[in-house]
């Protein structure tokens, strides 16, 4: 087992590499997640987690929502098996705030729908 991190170089940050992933990316929904792909070059997988401010107007929650994405991810990212590095965006949509534990669940269910496409690819 490798390190349990969420480094700075994993987070997607540039507003052009989030442009191209918006425009250029395919997408799926999984309850509460929409999840939207993108083949990339960089040296690891990076990610963009978002949580809508018109569904929760209280920073507060947005930032809970965003910490439990960001650790169900950290602990679970070597579930990613795909040799090729992925852009990944993350957006919440359920209405309310869910337990960690069901974040962590939908969560591998994402990754493991990710590499079921990468594997078709």
């Amino acid at each position: 087992m490798g390190k349990l991190t969420f480094k700075k170089e994993e987070k997607l940050s540039g507003e052009k590499s989030i442009q191209e992933l918006f425009t250029k990316g395919s997408s799926f929904y999984l309850s509460p997640f929409k999840v939207i792909t993108l083949y990339s070059n960089s040296s690891v997988n990076r990610v963009l987690i978002s949580v809508p401010a018109r569904t929760f107007k209280k920073a507060v929650d947005r930032n809970k929502i965003k910490r439990r994405i960001r650790e169900a991810y950290r602990i679970n990212k070597e579930k990613l098996t795909s040799n090729k590095k992925l852009l990944i965006a993350y957006i919440y949509t359920a209405k309310v705030i869910l337990p960690s534990t069901v974040i962590h669940e939908k969560l591998i269910l994402t990754l493991a729908q990710i590499n079921k496409g990468n594997e078709e690819n």
